[in-house]
Order: structure tokens, then C-alpha cells, then sequence
């Protein structure tokens, strides 16, 4: 997979560690499919207090692209309620 500039600054800006975004691609606590062809892993990072990691791939390109990843707040209280 390739990572574009804006995935690379994104880990940046948000401190997120490239292993979360590799666990959350291998063994996602769930994964969307969106119409545009992106693909969404979501998985909770016990060291960001259960945040849910929400990694956006681009599933039509070749090879596929990391569009983006953040910590979707609409999710936390979700996933840690279950």
C-alpha cells in the first residue's frame, strides 16, 4: 500500500504510531465500505484510552493508497460501551 502525503502528515499532526495503523489494517474491530471506493478499518487503541482508530484506504486505486487516519470521536463512547 502507499501512503500519500496527507496520510503521512496526518499520523504527524495527530501522533499517531504507524504499528496502530498496521494492527488496525491486520485485525480491524470492524471495517466500512463506502461507495467512493475507500475502504474504513476501525479498531480501539488501549493507549490512546480506547480511542477508535479510523483508517481510510482507497480500495480502487492500484496499489491501493492510505488516504488518512484519526481518532473518530462519534466512536469512542460507542466502543466503550461494548
Amino acid at each position: 500500500m502507499i501512503q500519500t502525503q496527507h496520510f503521512k502528515d496526518m499520523l504527524s499532526e495527530r501522533n499517531i504510531r504507524i504499528e496502530w495503523v498496521d494492527e488496525t489494517l491486520e485485525k480491524p474491530d470492524n471495517t466500512e465500505e463506502h461507495e467512493d471506493g475507500t475502504v474504513h478499518f476501525l479498531k480501539k487503541v488501549q493507549e490512546r484510552d480506547n480511542k477508535c482508530l479510523r483508517v481510510i484506504v482507497n480500495n480502487t486505486s492500484l496499489p491501493k493508497k492510505l488516504i488518512t487516519a484519526f481518532f473518530d470521536r462519534r466512536l469512542k463512547r460507542k466502543y466503550n460501551e461494548s
